[in-house]
């Protein structure tokens, strides 16, 4: 994958941080195309130099174009064992996603014992989270409000488990930790997360 499309796999990845969305809303190939060019164009300015003095730079996405992408552009950088994530932002910095996981890798990691909660789930199932994203000054912070796996409540202890599992690289191998502030891609000032939509500020 070239340097481009890694940068732009990460910044979905930061954009992705949404909501179930509404189960009438229509994902297109067109929507798709819009949310990539949308994508190239804020990496792309992320690299250049912003004219001294120059008026913030601002990019509105939808609800509707992250899904679609995810659906028809980006097979390849989600991880083996997540399918259907659907995202969606609700407004005043309120995010929720929903995805159905392959929980039989995880769970078989280790010995579970019988307080573990993990030792009690399996197969594929829907699992739903939301919280709040934070962002200012080019660094975000995700807090976690709820978390379910088929509409049962589970603590954080086994989201954050899930999320570690998924997001290990071999550069890091323990993968993301989501109450650590995180760096926003391409020179990201902040992210204005609406009822719908987000506007990217750059």
């Amino acid at each position: 994958m070239s340097v481009r499309l890694r940068s732009c796999a990460l910044l979905a990845c930061c954009l992705t941080l949404a909501v179930p969305t509404d189960a009438m809303q229509q994902f297109t190939k067109q929507q798709a195309d819009r949310f990539q060019a949308k994508l190239v164009q804020i990496v792309l300015a992320g690299h250049g130099t912003p004219a001294r003095g120059a008026a913030p730079r601002s990019t509105e996405v939808t609800d509707a174009e992250v899904n679609s992408y995810l659906r028809f552009h980006a097979a390849d950088q989600i991880p083996p064992g997540i399918v259907e994530p659907t995202l969606n932002a609700a407004g005043a910095g309120r995010v929720r996603g929903r995805a159905v996981v392959d929980l039989d890798v995880v769970r078989k990691q280790k010995q579970r014992g019988w307080l573990d909660p993990m030792g009690y789930v399996g197969g594929r199932m829907p699992v739903t989270a939301s919280g709040t994203l934070t962002t200012k000054d080019g660094i975000g912070h995700f807090q976690l409000e709820s978390a379910e796996i088929s509409g049962v409540t589970v603590p954080k202890t086994v989201l954050q488990e899930l999320l570690s599992y998924y997001s290990a690289t071999p550069e890091d191998p323990d993968g993301i930790n989501m109450d650590e502030p995180f760096e926003l891609p391409s020179r990201i000032r902040e992210i204005r997360v609406k009822s719908g939509s987000a506007t990217i500020v750059q």
